[in-house]
């Protein structure tokens, strides 16, 4: 007999050999095949193997539950896309609450005497601050996440490691007013080359973890994502607009 699972936690290869290793060690089970993009693990077993037991077969970080076939003509359409934004909006809530935050920031900064090119510098450098402070939080894992959706990252391993280190850099150079231009391309470069792979990403309709605040938090890739980035580069490109 065979059946699925839904496994979260998984962020890399390696966490999919992990999974597959785990269970498969668990008595009667005879096989593990685990679908990465899916978050899924299907499990063969030579007799019935009770859930609770495949869940403490794994490590705290992973969350094991039984994939459950629903029967699509008990539910409207408009049922599945309300339940589906709801579930979407609650898995956003710690990136939309820091965009918030941010924003707020910046313009508290300066409501007294109001520059607009000011608030956007600010926002942009607490922008790669909080998102970098994030990453380092579990700097081991992020370039695997990182990885599975950033092209530059996939050719070039090391990029995976030192790119928190550039979001400290760019958001301090920000926030100093220091070599403001070369700031504001290096975020266009290196913001267009995440935007590629979040766009290619979503287009494919893959399900993965975005990396964009490390692997602390648990955050789905959607929309956001890319709205998110678009925001900096709509931001760099006005500002070198007017530098230029």
């Amino acid at each position: 007999m065979t059946h699925t699972y839904n496994i979260t936690g998984m962020t890399c290869g390696g966490c999919k050999a992990s999974v597959e290793k785990y269970l498969g060690n668990v008595d009667n089970v005879t096989n593990v095949s685990v679908n990465l993009e899916k978050a899924e693990a299907e499990v063969t077993m030579s007799s019935h193997v009770a859930t609770e037991a495949l869940k403490k077969a794994l490590p705290e970080k992973y969350t094991l539950s039984k994939k459950e076939n629903k029967n699509i003509f008990q539910m409207t359409s408009q049922s599945v896309d309300e339940t589906g934004q709801k579930s979407k909006l609650q898995q956003l809530q710690p990136l939309l609450l820091i965009l918030f935050y941010i924003a707020t920031a910046s313009i508290l900064l300066h409501y007294k005497s109001w520059d607009g090119n000011a608030v956007m510098l600010d926002f942009m450098g607490l922008f790669f601050i909080v998102f970098s402070f994030f990453k380092m939080l579990d700097l081991k894992n992020f370039p695997e996440s990182f990885r599975m959706y950033d092209p530059l990252a996939k050719r070039v391993s090391i990029y995976g490691w030192i790119y928190p280190f550039i979001e400290t850099a760019l958001g301090l150079m920000f926030l100093m007013r220091f070599e403001i231009e070369i700031a504001l391309i290096a975020t266009l470069i290196v913001l267009s080359i995440t935007t590629v792979g979040v766009t290619k990403t979503l287009l494919d309709k893959k399900s993965i973890r975005c990396a964009c605040l490390g692997t602390a938090l648990k955050l789905p890739m959607t929309e956001a994502t890319f709205i998110e980035n678009a925001i900096m580069i709509v931001m760099a490109i006005i500002m070198l607009t007017q530098i230029i």
